[in-house]
């Protein structure tokens, strides 16, 4: 490619408001997706996480990669995948050395079964490409009302568990003295997270999951030690990434995951500049601070 043609086919605004009719169902999925990714992801920094939700995104992929291969749905292909990731995670290692070696078995096996599903999948490539990188237009009708009822029921269920989560997160040892069932508080998020991730894979891929449900609450995470401010921050960044990659690719001729990942990582870089000058004039204490902030 000639290097005077780089920018048009990262930024093309030409005949863009015919084109933004297109994808009226992916900003619909797009501010769900925000929704679901900024909540749980305050959790997934919360439990030391980050890890697991790489390893629940390569069976995601495996699972829809299977469904788009014997002409399934590939949505409910994608939910399988990360619901039985998230199971066998919330059931294996509870300590988290034992937690990382299962996801670390996990994930190669998930992405070996995926490659090979697409490897005997005969049908369009774009739809091979989409599920690793996301899709801008892929997103129908059918597929925006299912998002939408399983974002629905991820919400309800996390915010119904959401104090003693909370509590079981930041110290599962005093949370068992009291009583709360931190064993099956975790299969219970591991399986919300599960379905969150699977959702996001539908819009940024399967390899860049970690730029919704990780990166916003970290950036938030930054800047505030408040509970409800953090919660917020990380709904904020997570939508507008998601919504601001989807207008931004809209334009351009690349998928759309480079852009919410863009978009994703300068907002960290901003909060984290942020946190360091008011870490430096003693406003906000570091991350041992915050998780105790966020169980209070």
């Amino acid at each position: 490619m000639d290097p005077n043609d780089i920018f048009p086919a990262i930024f093309n605004f030409e005949d863009y408001g015919q084109l933004l009719p297109l994808v009226t169902n992916s900003l619909i999925a797009g501010a769900a997706l925000g929704l679901v990714g900024g909540l749980i992801g305050t959790f997934v920094m919360l439990r030391d996480l980050a890890f697991a939700v790489h390893g629940i995104a390569e069976l995601s992929f495996a699972g829809a990669a299977f469904a788009l291969l014997v002409g399934a749905n590939v949505i409910f292909g994608s939910l399988a995948g990360s619901v039985i990731a998230a199971v066998i995670l919330g059931f294996m290692g509870k300590r988290a050395r034992d937690r990382n070696s299962s996801i670390g078995v996990i994930m190669p096996f998930g992405l070996g079964l995926g490659i090979l599903f697409l490897s005997l999948y005969e049908g369009r490539s774009a739809n091979k490409f989409g599920l690793l990188t996301g899709q801008i237009v892929s997103v129908d009708t059918v597929q925006v009302n299912l998002m939408l009822i399983c974002s629905a029921v991820v919400i309800a269920a996390l915010l119904a568990i959401w104090r003693p989560l909370t509590f079981a997160s930041a110290d599962p040892e005093l949370a068992v003295a009291r009583g709360v069932p931190a064993g099956k508080l975790s299969v219970v998020f591991m399986v919300l997270l599960g379905l969150a991730v699977a959702l996001s894979i539908q819009i940024v891929g399967a390899l860049l999951v970690l730029a919704l449900v990780i990166t916003p609450a970290a950036a938030a995470m930054r800047v505030t030690a408040s509970p409800r401010l953090v919660a917020l921050l990380s709904v904020l960044f997570a939508t507008g990434s998601v919504l601001g990659g989807i207008l931004l690719a809209l334009g351009g001729r690349i998928p759309i995951s480079p852009y919410v990942t863009t978009i994703s990582f300068l907002i960290y870089v901003v909060c984290r500049i942020i946190g360091n000058r008011r870490t430096g004039y003693g406003r906000t204490g570091g991350p041992a601070a915050r998780k105790v902030a966020t169980a209070s």
